[in-house]
């Protein structure tokens, strides 16, 4: 039973979430290169404004806007699935090497296979998930033994390790590859939103239209598996069988995002954090605000990046990375 002093908090932050999102969408509108003035926003998503005006509201800012929030809250909650089925506060689809698998397999795609414009974007996040699926499926191996079942310590060292591992391979990978090509991988690497059509958006709306509604459905499973795994059996859990299903889900969130933003760490350690600091652990309670944030934060990254320095700025990245490593650091020495 759940205190109804605490849904109220809950519901009151979830609210606060859409609002800050909102506010961000509405400074971000008018925000870059080609500025857009504020007292034009409305009538121009009304049909009213210019060509000019359209052009940059409807096929630049409003896709890239889209993008960011919904890659940002598929990160967030891959990153909460993970700190739930593992039992480690560190752990974060950035950090332990998924993000990485995803990024070879779509520089591999990219690289050498021949692209076809009306499908490319649809096979991308098809194409990071299977690199995504193999290398979780690699570090969870190992990861696990049969006397002690999966050792949160251990995947998420043996998770940094591949995530090295698998930044070498993509250097190897790129070295003979094409002048323009390395540059797209390069940005890709650097964190840089580079799918801003609404192809893209569409891509990745599915993934999230489906996986959010069953992660939550899920989410009592989620609290007994974080309780340990002897408690977890001796309520009726199935827990291999539940850690795969999960495991798939948060790969399958991450490699979506990353399939178009780049390789963005960091948010889903960080949203499911100050989720959990405010409603506390419970999944029913924390995961929704922890969506939320992690597409506020990365909206707000990318806002921030893309109008700091020049016309190209900096990328949503390396901007959640400035925020992200002391934070990271700072719970590595906590735990």
């Amino acid at each position: 039973m759940i205190h109804p002093a605490i849904l109220r908090k809950q519901r009151l932050l979830v609210l606060g979430g859409l609002a800050l999102i909102l506010v961000t969408i509405i400074i971000g509108m008018g925000l870059g290169y080609s500025s857009l003035s504020y007292d034009r926003l409305i009538p121009t998503l009304l049909g009213q404004g210019t060509f000019k005006e359209e052009f940059v509201l409807f096929s630049i800012r409003l896709p890239r806007i889209a993008i960011t929030v919904l890659s940002g809250m598929a990160l967030a909650l891959s990153g909460a699935i993970l700190q739930g089925i593992t039992r480690n506060d560190l752990a974060d689809p950035g950090i332990i090497g998924i993000n990485s698998g995803a990024g070879v397999a779509v520089a591999i795609f990219f690289l050498f296979f021949p692209i076809q414009e009306g499908t490319f974007v649809y096979l991308l996040p098809l194409v990071a998930f299977v690199g995504a699926i193999l290398t979780a499926a690699c570090i969870y191996a190992l990861s696990y033994s049969r006397q002690t079942g999966l050792q949160p310590v251990r995947l998420v060292l043996i998770g940094v390790g591949f995530s090295l591992a698998l930044s070498g391979i993509m250097i190897v990978v790129i070295s003979s590859a094409e002048r323009s090509k390395v540059d797209f991988i390069a940005k890709w690497l650097a964190g840089n939103i580079w799918g801003t059509d609404w192809p893209f958006v569409w891509a990745i709306l599915p993934w999230l239209v489906i996986l959010i509604p069953f992660t939550l459905y899920k989410a009592n499973r989620l609290n007994l598996l974080g309780l340990g795994e002897p408690v977890a059996v001796g309520l009726g859990v199935s827990v291999e069988k539940e850690r795969i299903i999960l495991l798939l889900t948060a790969v399958a969130l991450a490699a979506s995002a990353v399939s178009v933003t780049g390789g963005i760490t960091f948010i889903g350690l960080m949203a499911p954090h100050i989720a959990k600091a405010l409603v506390g652990p419970r999944n029913q309670l924390f995961i929704p605000i922890a969506i939320l944030l992690g597409g506020w934060l990365l909206l707000l990254a990318d806002t921030i990046g893309r109008n700091i320095i020049g016309t190209d700025g900096i990328p949503a990245g390396i901007m959640v990375a400035l925020i992200g490593a002391p934070y990271f650091m700072y719970l590595l020495l906590k735990k």
